[in-house]
């Protein structure tokens, strides 16, 4: 099967996980920063989380925070029919309001990250997987959405990955490959995930921890 990058990237933008409410709403950074106050024990100081059990937020792109808040604290009334529901954030989420939500995502994506250091066997084939995927397998290269650097695509609404916890990245797509989280559009993700093994999940993971721009 040969797989058509310019579909899939022409999807992303399309859609764009079109989840954000469609009301303008200004928001304001010295709020986000207040709230973020009440976010340290999970995900660090200002966004940089020590814990590998929870992302790092600094600097991810503001649209893709608000995003995923929504989809969040939607999936809290609903855990069967939400998109991305989990135990603890989805809990979160739903005490915040749309402004809040706005507020946070300022805040976060105006700090700086900070980036790891990936584990030198796993990401000799981790890094074949980002920059070149396995077009025989159906398996796009990361790299054609997520950037050669790992920044992402704010306009297409695709995150900021490079030096993201290796365990969160792969605990991720593979709530993907079991589809216990469903918010991507036409399944771009969940099919991608399907296709790789967890080797290759562990593999990639700890290559995009390692990413530096």
């Amino acid at each position: 099967m040969r797989f058509n990058y310019k579909a899939l990237i022409g999807i992303g933008v399309t859609l764009m996980f079109t989840n954000v409410n469609a009301n303008e709403i200004t928001p304001n950074y010295e709020a986000g920063k207040a709230i973020a106050e009440t976010c340290v024990s999970c995900h660090g100081k200002d966004g940089v989380s020590t814990n590998d059990l929870y992302p790092k937020l600094a600097g991810q792109h503001q649209k893709y925070i608000r995003t995923q808040l929504y989809e969040l604290k939607r999936s809290y009334s609903d855990p069967n029919e939400g998109l991305r529901f989990d135990s603890e954030m989805s809990v979160e989420a739903d005490k915040l309001s749309e402004q809040d939500i706005a507020d946070v995502a300022l805040y976060m994506s105006k700090q700086k990250t900070t980036y790891n250091v990936a584990d030198e066997k796993l990401a000799i084939r981790g890094e074949q997987i980002y920059r070149g995927g396995d077009i025989a397998r159906g398996i796009p290269a990361c790299s054609a959405c997520h950037s050669p650097t790992g920044q992402g695509n704010a306009a297409a609404n695709y995150p900021a990955i490079a030096g993201q916890h290796a365990y969160y990245t792969e605990k991720q797509l593979n709530r993907f490959k079991t589809e216990e989280r469903k918010n991507d559009p036409a399944r771009i993700m969940r099919d991608i995930a399907q296709r790789m093994t967890e080797a290759e999940i562990k593999e990639v993971s700890s290559y995009i921890q390692g990413l530096q721009p």
